[in-house]
């Protein structure tokens, strides 16, 4: 074969590995409407455990939150629970106090490089849940670039990476 051969094979090679690679996904910021304690699944999960983003399943009518070992690569980690205090519901004040609660243990937990490329948000309890007695807000870090690798926690909660 002529060395213009070569030289066009690898060009259409290139040209074709062009075609067929993903682009890296934008950054995704996730905010306490992302989820909610009405998301059918979520209520299943525990702290430490981790989770895919809640997708459509046509057997539930929903978006479901299936559990996903850490180990093989999930959406999101739980990584605690707040608890709010009984009175009526008052939306902002909930999400108030779970970005504030939830974002001092995020600090405690991750600092330096262990930070790096994780962010948080809070699942919130809604009006009906509420009603029914749920005051549990859960702690949720997640990578907005994809999914983690496995557990991010620090090894003292529960995680396998040791990242503090």
């Amino acid at each position: 074969m002529s060395v213009n051969r070569w030289v066009g094979l690898a060009a259409s090679v290139l040209s074709l590995s062009t075609l067929f690679a993903t682009p890296p996904a934008a950054p995704v910021k996730k905010t306490d409407a992302f989820l909610d304690a009405e998301t059918t699944g979520v209520l299943t999960i525990e702290a430490t455990e981790c989770f895919d983003d809640p997708v459509y399943d046509r057997r539930a009518n929903d978006r479901v939150v299936v559990y996903v070992p850490c180990v093989d690569g999930a959406d999101n980690q739980a990584y605690g629970f707040v608890h709010a205090p009984d009175g009526p519901f008052d939306r902002p004040a909930v999400a108030a106090l779970a970005w504030s609660r939830c974002g001092q243990a995020f600090d405690r937990l991750w600092h330096g490089a262990g930070r790096a490329g994780l962010d948080f948000y809070p699942v919130l309890p809604t009006a009906e849940t509420w009603a029914d007695g749920d005051r549990v807000i859960m702690c949720v870090v997640y990578r907005p670039t994809g999914k983690l690798p496995d557990s991010v926690l620090p090894l003292a909660l529960g995680g396998t990476q040791g990242e503090s």
